[in-house]
């Protein structure tokens, strides 16, 4: 039988480009022409506990947590065949071989999985789940937010107790232990955060 086959979709962006937000709105598309969804995320992102939670304000109890070292292929294999598509949040926490899972997913039982997430962390580095997104979605988008200074941002700055940071784990949860994020052009990221002004790169 042909057809077009299931995707699997990671739409991605710096902190505060309305990820959760639009995955909500979406997960609202679906359902009020009568197709049910699920929202899935990881375990780790502890922001709103079992909810997704948008800058917004919008909530939403997830239908899955999933552990960090999770065999995600059992939860999905247990999927109702009356599911239409699958949301994940946080996405880049998953794992490379969740990923995998959700991708032969979409694939194998031909229905879609859209995800949302970060592109890198707040070095510049990707999360082991996002770079795996880039190497295998078969759909991706670039959602947009600008830097405080007019351009776009498309990195993550790390806030500690008021102050820019690049040092520390790859994860700390917005809004725990004093931890923000803020999100910067390249240009404002080098000076703000490395501290890596015209003057400074010219004296090289």
């Amino acid at each position: 039988m042909g057809g077009i086959m299931s995707k699997l979709y990671y739409r991605y962006g710096t902190m505060n480009s309305g990820k959760t937000t639009l995955l909500l709105q979406a997960a609202h598309n679906y359902e009020e022409k009568g197709m049910k969804i699920l929202i899935l995320k990881p375990k780790v992102d502890t922001k709103g506990n079992d909810k997704i939670v948008s800058k917004l304000g919008l909530k939403r109890k997830v239908d899955h947590l999933i552990e960090q070292d999770e065999k995600l292929s059992i939860y999905l294999n247990n999927v109702d065949k009356d599911v239409f598509c699958i949301f994940v949040d946080e996405a880049q926490f998953l794992t490379r071989d969740q990923v995998d899972e959700l991708f032969m997913f979409t694939k194998l039982k031909d229905r879609p999985v859209i995800c949302y997430g970060l592109r890198s962390d707040f070095k510049t580095i990707s999360f082991p789940g996002s770079l795996r997104l880039f190497e295998i979605s078969d759909d991706m988008e670039e959602l947009h937010t600008i830097c405080k200074c007019g351009r776009r941002a498309r990195f993550n700055g790390r806030i500690v107790n008021g102050e820019f940071t690049s040092s520390g784990d790859q994860v700390a949860i917005d809004g725990e232990n004093e931890v923000k994020y803020e999100a910067l052009c390249g240009k404002c990221y080098l000076e703000q955060v490395l501290k890596i002004t015209e003057e400074k790169f010219s004296e090289e």
